[in-house]
């Protein structure tokens, strides 16, 4: 399949799929130094049995915007985004996403490196973190509508902030890449821009081969160090200062007959989170650890037609009496959820998507439909393995 060929290419559409390595090639291409400009248009309606303004996960304190959306209609996580080599030597990217809510936020803004020699790579301004494999894939390219429960409930959806990364590309056969950060830690599970404004690190390793014509593969370890100052639990004002350690381990196996992507293909994706805290919540000494998982298959069974499950559980220790009424209560309960999705891509450039949850991560099981459209415009940067 020669899935880990080491370059870097622009298409358009929401679609297309790129080597692992391809960043790590240099940004050689985006109409040379005019700026490629895009436009996602994303949208959903969305039908839950329970009231999501109640939705919590026992056990777990969550981040601002952190649930299952709002019922009814709703713009889905719509961005524009502008993208060019700026010289020889650095490549730039903007992207503003907006919401429901008439909200526009700053996704990303950052320069990254071109061409330095020795595999080298350096970005720096606002970024998807490169932990895990979901992390730093915008929400166009998800499988499912929503990110599985332990992105939900460990990272609010996405761990993004500002700082600087330096990726190292090996010079092997086998694709190896090796990744550290400092973030600001301003965003969950950090917070309160703790440690003079370097409350995050982490350091991360990619590695993958094609196992055959058919068949391939990617493996990845990960690792946060966050400092929280006063970070707010949502949708009420529980707070924690400490430290959240979060270790991730992710793999992911990919199949298409001969290498040909476009009849059929299977891909099989899970990772796996345990995370501990340590400080103190609402003044009261904690010190617990959580961890969860998810396991999905997606399989494309014709020409633009995919079908995709999913599962996830999380698990939590229970703190102690003391936190009896707060958000880190158990209940006794292990969150848990059963996804299925369906979804068409009449070309490369649009998608419509059917999902059914059975979400049992809260106390209460709720029944959740949502129906979204995935539209794409103008010259969009292709996407990773």
């Amino acid at each position: 399949m020669q899935l880990f060929t080491v370059s870097r290419v622009a298409c358009a559409g929401i679609l297309c799929v790129t080597p692992l390595a391809a960043q790590a090639a240099g940004n050689a291409v985006s109409s040379a130094f005019n700026p490629a400009i895009s436009v996602i248009l994303s949208g959903t309606y969305a039908q839950f049995s329970n009231d999501p303004a109640n939705y919590t996960i026992p056990g777990f304190a969550l981040g601002d915007g952190v649930g299952p959306g709002d019922r009814g209609f709703g713009l889905g996580e719509s961005e524009l985004s502008i993208a060019a080599n700026i010289d020889d030597q650095f490549y730039g990217r903007f992207t503003t996403s907006f919401d429901a809510n008439n909200n526009v936020s700053v996704e990303e803004a950052f320069l990254e490196t071109v061409g330095l020699g020795q595999g080298i790579t350096i970005k720096g301004g606002r970024f998807l973190s490169g932990i895990g494999y979901l992390n730093n894939k915008h929400s166009h390219t998800w499988d499912f509508v929503d990110q599985p429960l332990v992105y939900r409930a460990m990272l609010a959806d996405q761990l993004k902030d500002d700082g600087v990364q330096v990726r190292w590309l090996a010079p092997t056969d086998m694709y190896m890449e090796f990744g550290a950060e400092a973030l600001r830690g301003k965003n969950f599970p950090a917070g309160g821009d703790a440690n003079q404004g370097r409350g995050t690190t982490t350091v991360f390793v990619h590695f993958g081969d094609d196992f055959n014509e058919s068949n391939s593969w990617s493996a990845g370890l990960s690792f946060v160090d966050a400092k929280a100052n006063d970070r707010i639990t949502y949708p009420g004002a529980e707070t924690f200062t400490g430290s959240s350690k979060l270790g991730i381990l992710s793999f992911v196996w990919k199949w298409a007959p001969n290498g040909n992507m476009l009849q059929h293909n299977f891909t099989l994706q899970s990772e796996y989170f345990r995370r501990s805290e340590d400080g103190t919540y609402q003044a009261s000494a904690y010190d617990a650890n959580q961890s969860g998982y998810y396991v999905q298959g997606v399989y494309q069974f014709m020409q633009r037609w995919r079908v995709g499950l999913r599962y996830d559980h999380l698990h939590a220790e229970d703190p102690g009496a003391a936190f009896a009424g707060t958000a880190l209560a158990t209940q006794g309960h292990d969150p848990h959820r059963w996804s299925t999705m369906v979804d068409f891509s009449r070309t490369e450039f649009s998608r419509l998507r059917v999902q059914y949850n059975q979400d049992d991560s809260g106390p209460q099981t709720d029944h959740q439909w949502y129906f979204q459209y995935i539209m794409a415009m103008g010259a969009h940067g292709a996407h990773g393995y």
